[in-house]
């Protein structure tokens, strides 16, 4: 049953006797809780927020409602890790209710600034006509994570132009200014991406419009993120309202990017290449990056998307974190790979490997099952029309990706993972993809998939929803002969 307007804008101390810990027994008992992902303590996890490194931590909020698993009261919550693989949950770090963040601490950033981390956030307000006015607002954390409300907002004002869709400020700094990218919707119901400046933090100026040639590229961006990798300006940002082109923008909602040479802070001239989506699977939205102290750019996202429903739902909570992956630029595409760190979570070092000729057949091997591991395989394709990998399978149940080489598709398959999705959330997802070689690098927990393709040139994010008994791994190919070189770590 949907919560009522009053129920999902409740603060958690507005819970009733018994309502939290009533979730917290549900969540005990499901089967699909993550390993080793970030996931919320109960409730609904949605965007990452204010990814950054303070004081010997790597720092990640993220957007949570606690009472459920509707999109309600938002707070941030703060989970931190020495090795962005093991993470300590903190706890609530922003907590709404003020007067210019009373319906939500919406999403943000941070940024360090005299030794203490800046976190600038929308903060949701509605007024007795349930119109939205946001504003831009500033926390402070110290070293002992004590997080402190600066009193008035930092922005105010929508500039004119812009609806009330005016919120996610990107945060970062070049030389003695900040310079802030906040995800805007025009008057006329398009979206887009502005621009401000400010020297600290508190007083900003606004500067325009970033210049793209994207006129009309859905109705609203939201949480922008602009970075200068290799040489280049990379806008990222998550477009709501973009129609299905054949294999393309296939999800609810999307997440790209733009490339070109750095954008002109001056004038906010951008020349940039075609929009290209970040990840190609079902469950990926809201990414946010942050530069670690060796110069790594990394990013993480929502591993989810709005407006959907998946089938822990009904267990009390909702959503996870993908994993950590470092970004690096390669004939014009950003490359995302898992950062070296998640070798961590090996249990043994070597793992267990198998080589596998195969000719129009499906294998199972001795000790390739499990519930969470990575995995990684080289298919050599010796003729076969069809290879691939069923995974989390059983006799009813498998999830698949598979390369077609005649039609030069990769194709990931969860039309048999396990707890149905609705028609809304998809069951195939396929790109174009032309190699003799596949090189698949997997990421299994419990109700989840982060697969990289051919060192990171293509990602499925996409959580499945398999019984715990569904722990078979399969190799196959078809219509001719395929080589297989697999090694397998549990997690």
């Amino acid at each position: 049953m949907k919560m009522t307007r009053s129920q999902l804008y409740r603060r958690i101390e507005q819970a009733e006797p018994g309502e939290i810990a009533k979730l917290e027994m549900q969540i005990a008992v499901c089967p699909w809780r993550q390993s080793y992902h970030i996931q919320p303590v109960t409730g609904l996890l949605n965007d990452p927020n204010g990814f950054s490194y303070y004081n010997g931590y790597y720092h990640l909020f993220y957007q949570w409602f606690p009472l459920g698993t509707e999109h309600g009261m938002k707070y941030w919550y703060h989970t931190r890790s020495r090795n962005l693989v093991d993470w300590e949950n903190i706890g609530i770090a922003i907590e709404p209710g003020g007067r210019y963040d009373s319906h939500g601490a919406y999403s943000g950033s941070a940024v360090e600034k005299d030794g203490r981390l800046n976190m600038i956030y929308t903060g949701n307000t509605r007024d007795e006509n349930w119109i939205r006015h946001p504003y831009q607002c500033l926390a402070v954390m110290d070293e002992e994570n004590v997080v402190t409300k600066y009193e008035q907002p930092v922005i105010r004002e929508v500039p004119s132009g812009y609806t009330e869709h005016f919120r996610d400020p990107k945060v970062w700094q070049r030389g003695d200014a900040y310079y802030c990218v906040i995800g805007a919707q025009r008057t006329d119901k398009t979206g887009c991406t502005v621009l401000y400046r400010s020297v600290d933090l508190k007083q900003w100026q606004f500067l325009g419009e970033i210049n793209t040639r994207y006129p009309a590229l859905g109705y609203m961006w939201e949480c922008p993120d602009y970075i200068e990798l290799d040489g280049q300006g990379v806008l990222i940002f998550s477009p709501q309202g973009i129609q299905a082109e054949e294999d393309l923008y296939q999800n609810i909602y999307q997440s790209g990017y733009l490339m070109g040479p750095p954008l002109n802070l001056e004038t906010r001239a951008f020349a940039h290449g075609d929009f290209q989506e970040l990840d190609r699977g079902f469950d990926f939205y809201a990414p946010q990056t942050m530069l670690s102290p060796d110069g790594r750019r990394i990013l993480v996202a929502w591993m989810g998307l709005p407006d959907l429903a998946y089938p822990t739902d009904n267990s009390g909570w909702a959503h996870c974190i993908t994993i950590p992956r470092q970004l690096s630029i390669q004939d014009n595409k950003l490359i995302q790979q898992p950062v070296a760190e998640m070798e961590q979570l090996r249990r043994e070092k070597q793992g267990i490997s198998a080589k596998v000729r195969l000719d129009d057949e499906c294998k199972a091997v001795a000790h390739f099952h499990g519930i969470t591991y990575e995995l990684e395989c080289e298919i050599q394709l010796k003729g076969a029309e069809r290879i691939g990998i069923e995974f989390r399978a059983s006799a009813t149940e498998k999830t698949v990706i598979q390369y077609n080489r005649l039609q030069h598709k990769l194709i990931l398959d969860r039309s048999q993972s396990g707890a149905a999705l609705s028609e809304a959330n998809g069951t195939i997802r396929q790109c174009t993809l032309k190699a003799d070689v596949i090189q698949l690098r997997m990421f299994v927990d419990s109700s989840s998939v982060e697969l990289f393709v051919n060192n990171g040139q293509e990602v499925f994010t996409s959580r499945i929803f398999p019984s715990c008994d569904s722990t078979d791994i399969r190799f196959f190919a078809y219509g001719g002969r395929a080589e297989f070189s697999a090694v397998k770590w549990d997690y």
